[in-house]
């Protein structure tokens, strides 16, 4: 018989949309007994491949197609009810790209968190490091933020920089945030289970 934890582990539901590299660092990081938070379920809007992160683990998963409902609202409500079912304490989008609606804010608004590529303000919407190369900006980033109404535009809860290389393509840079950004979610997660919730990012140089 296994021994009692310590200390109760903070429920985490986990969106993604694709390979599940945030995801896959995440469960990780849980395989560390002294880690103060658990994944509980992996949903998706699509067959994701990062899915499979979690059945390999035997941990819960759902997916949730906007297509299989009569409109968005509809849609957001199900994803509402689909995350409910597994009681977070906090919910992750880590690469769900999809917008959640009034459903899903209403029951997880306030600890519901998604990283973003990018320094935001700078650079919001799902082509933020195509966007920074394109405005030839020396320094970008890795951002976690609360989500709410609006399109990025959440309370910024950590950043971290990643320098704009000369040889940097789309593909490169963006790697090598998801190296920076990796990190930055297992470490913002674990203070916001914590209680630890302060802002959390680098001061400009």
């Amino acid at each position: 018989m296994p021994a009692p934890e310590p200390f109760p582990r903070a429920r985490v539901v986990v969106l993604l949309s694709g390979t599940g590299s945030l995801c896959a660092a995440l469960l990780a990081a849980t395989d560390d007994p002294g880690y103060p938070a658990t994944v509980v379920a992996v949903g998706s809007d699509r067959d994701a491949e990062g899915l499979e992160h979690a059945r390999r683990r035997g941990i819960a998963t759902f997916t949730c197609r906007l297509r299989d409902h009569a409109d968005r609202t509809a849609w957001d409500a199900a994803l509402a009810a689909a995350i409910a079912e597994h009681r977070p304490d906090l919910v992750v989008s880590a690469g769900f790209m999809k917008i959640v609606g009034s459903a899903v804010l209403a029951r997880f608004g306030g600890r519901l968190v998604n990283t973003h590529p990018a320094l935001l303000p700078a650079f919001p919407g799902a082509h933020a490091v195509r966007d920074a190369l394109a405005a030839g900006v020396e320094v970008t980033g890795s951002t976690v933020h609360l989500v709410d109404a609006g399109i990025d535009t959440g309370p910024v809860l950590a950043q971290r920089e990643v320098p704009v290389l000369p040889e940097d393509d789309e593909a490169r840079l963006h790697e090598r945030i998801k190296t920076v950004e990796r990190k930055l979610l297992v470490d913002t997660v674990a203070r916001l289970v914590t209680g630890h919730a302060g802002n959390d990012t680098e001061e400009p140089r």
